[in-house]
């Protein structure tokens, strides 16, 4: 898994900031379900992070991690400290607090479906997957690390594709206790 770029990083920690300024995190929520870069009310909030130099592509996963950050906030006063590496930890961690009151097997394959889905979306369906991704998290107030995600997005054509399988790694090898050795059929 790479790392963020201190400019993601430093937009994460910029829209933390945010989040007691209602009307900030507003005009942010309003770029939800719209193409990243279409509404105008977030330019304020996320041009001053781009270079004059950026591409178009480059301006997309800005705007949508605003929008996304600003809906998992919505009703919250701060920030939630800690979060897990990345998206695909966070859907662990989702399915470790799920399974408490449930069948584990039943909430497992039920996320599941929903990250298999996401890993093989195309990156034009990249931003509707991500909001029904989010607002699974939210609804459960798992956190999500907001500049790694930022970078994964920023990643996601990579040939590589690095990006998801770093993802299903965090979310499939979660399964393992760290004491289970893995073992390999020949």
């Amino acid at each position: 898994m790479s790392v963020p770029e201190p400019k993601e990083t430093n937009f994460a920690t910029w829209l933390a900031d945010l989040v007691s300024d209602r009307g900030a995190m507003a005009n942010l929520r309003r770029g939800l379900g719209k193409p990243p870069g279409s509404v105008h009310h977030m330019d304020r909030y996320v041009l001053k992070f781009l270079s004059g130099e950026a591409e178009e592509n480059d301006y997309q996963p800005y705007y949508l991690i605003a929008a996304l950050f600003a809906f998992w906030h919505q009703g919250k006063d701060k920030v939630t400290p800690s979060s897990p590496t990345d998206l695909g930890a966070s859907l662990r961690s989702l399915v470790d607090k799920e399974a408490v009151l449930g069948n584990r097997d039943e909430v497992e394959k039920r996320i599941e479906k929903r990250l298999v889905a996401l890993l093989n979306c195309h990156r034009d369906d990249l931003p509707d997957h991500l909001r029904h991704i989010v607002s699974l998290l939210k609804s459960k107030d798992v956190p999500i690390n907001w500049a790694q995600l930022l970078h994964d997005i920023k990643g996601w054509d990579w040939e590589s594709r690095s990006v998801q399988r770093g993802w299903a790694r965090a979310f499939w090898i979660g399964t393992k206790q760290p004491d289970e050795a893995i073992t390999v059929s020949k």
